[in-house]
């Protein structure tokens, strides 16, 4: 399978996003990646976008509903939003909409931070597999990679996607 460019992948979403941005008439939002790859792709999507103020970190590691599981270890890393949430309209941002647990996750640790007025979630690639009713507001891509498969965001240098067999 031919995976796409992540700078083709960036620039669709910056499109897209700057689309939902103007409708919704939202002017300064904050914008939060979701640690690590979602701040990978905020960090492009800000200077794409031309957007000086900081961007706000997420580390969702305690809000995790898979860790007992898995088996996982997680590496806490803290937050860091640098502005006041409260009243603020957000971009969350994350590389790969799967399931919908990591947007939950994310939901529940920003929402610890204050109550924004809106969020609006942009991400990298929708792919199919969705187990929470989510979706994103802005997409780079949609895109069908199938069970047992995971796609995975590489960087923080260049960006770019592999597709990895799921432990079992």
């Amino acid at each position: 399978m031919d995976l796409p460019d992540c700078n083709e992948l960036i620039e669709q979403l910056a499109a897209n996003l700057s689309s939902v941005l103007l409708q919704r008439r939202v002017e300064s939002p904050r914008v939060v990646g979701i640690h690590t790859g979602g701040v990978w792709v905020a960090e492009r999507l800000a200077a794409r976008l031309g957007w000086t103020a900081p961007i706000g970190v997420l580390d969702i590691s305690f809000h995790r509903d898979d860790f007992g599981h898995s088996g996982l270890n997680p590496a806490v890393h803290p937050s860091n939003l640098p502005w006041e949430i409260e009243g603020r309209d957000v971009v969350l941002v994350d590389d790969v909409l799967y399931t919908g647990r990591t947007i939950r996750a994310a939901l529940n640790e920003l929402f610890d931070w204050g109550r924004p007025a809106s969020v609006i979630l942009a991400t990298l690639i929708e792919r199919d597999g969705r187990e929470l009713p989510v979706s994103a507001d802005a997409i780079g891509t949609r895109m069908h990679i199938g069970r047992g498969r995971l796609l995975k965001l590489r960087g923080p240098g260049p960006l770019s996607l592999d597709i990895v067999e799921a432990r079992a």
